[in-house]
């Protein structure tokens, strides 16, 4: 059986951290281990990780000194699991938004077949769906998902989902941990682009989306930007590749 490492990155979330480790126990076999992944949280959520790691084998902490990004955090945690041997990476939100009981249906499909190197735990298929969203949150995502398909021809209905499993191989045939520097949730659709443009296999589960209960978004106007940007400038190098292609062909 593959080793798994469910990764939680977290700022100020010391009153979501304890509920969803709780939670995802039920969910976790002998060969699952957490890390979390803290960016020097000022309301101690840092501590109350290492208290978890203290009294469990299979929880682990790395620190960070600032705030440095969504993207960053996963580059860190996924170096730090390749350094210790570990198959499949499941990247999961700490605030209650990913459901516990949703990750056995992602595994059991990553696991039933060696071909998927990604699968996407996606609000935007059939058998997906929101829960307490705003409209206006809703629109954000959604906008998202089509305008990134728009420009950048993935075909994937839910590009920005941060719920999803990476298989081991693909930072060793698609995504370059060295070369990352997309920090909010582009992120997730840029490695997405990655792992198409260069053949990947991926596949999409229906998941239900709850909004946070506790704490607060890090969602921002600056991550917004960073996205649209992000998307549009690999979108119109791929279109133009496409071009190239169309009109000398490939051996070109």
């Amino acid at each position: 059986m593959e080793k798994k490492l469910i990764i939680f990155p977290t700022y100020n979330e010391v009153e979501t951290l304890p509920v969803i480790i709780e939670e995802i126990k039920e969910y976790m076999d002998k060969n699952t281990s957490i890390l979390i992944i803290d960016d020097n949280s000022p309301d101690g959520t840092g501590e109350i990780a290492d208290e978890f790691a203290k009294k469990n084998k299979e929880i682990y902490v790395l620190h960070r000194e600032t705030k440095n990004g969504l993207g960053m955090a996963y580059t860190e945690a996924f170096k730090w699991g390749l350094s210790q041997g570990y198959d499949l990476f499941i990247q999961m939100d700490v605030d209650g938004s990913h459901r516990p009981c949703d990750l056995p249906k992602l595994v059991d499909v990553i696991e039933s077949d060696p071909d998927i190197d990604l699968v996407i735990g996606s609000r935007w298929v059939q058998g997906g769906s929101t829960i307490n969203w705003p409209k206006s949150r809703i629109v954000l995502s959604r906008g998202g998902s089509l305008w990134s398909n728009f420009i950048m021809g993935l075909g994937v209905n839910d590009p920005t989902a941060g719920f999803r499993i990476y298989r081991k191989r693909v930072f060793e045939k698609y995504i370059n941990l060295n070369n990352i520097t997309t920090k909010g949730f582009g992120f997730q659709i840029d490695n997405t682009s990655k792992i198409i443009y260069k053949g990947g296999k991926i596949v999409e589960v229906p998941i239900t989306f709850i909004e946070r209960q506790l704490g607060e978004s890090k969602m921002n106007n600056n991550i917004i930007i960073e996205a649209i940007l992000m998307t549009t400038k690999i979108g119109i190098k791929h279109r133009l590749i496409q071009l190239k292609h169309l009109f000398y062909g490939k051996g070109e």
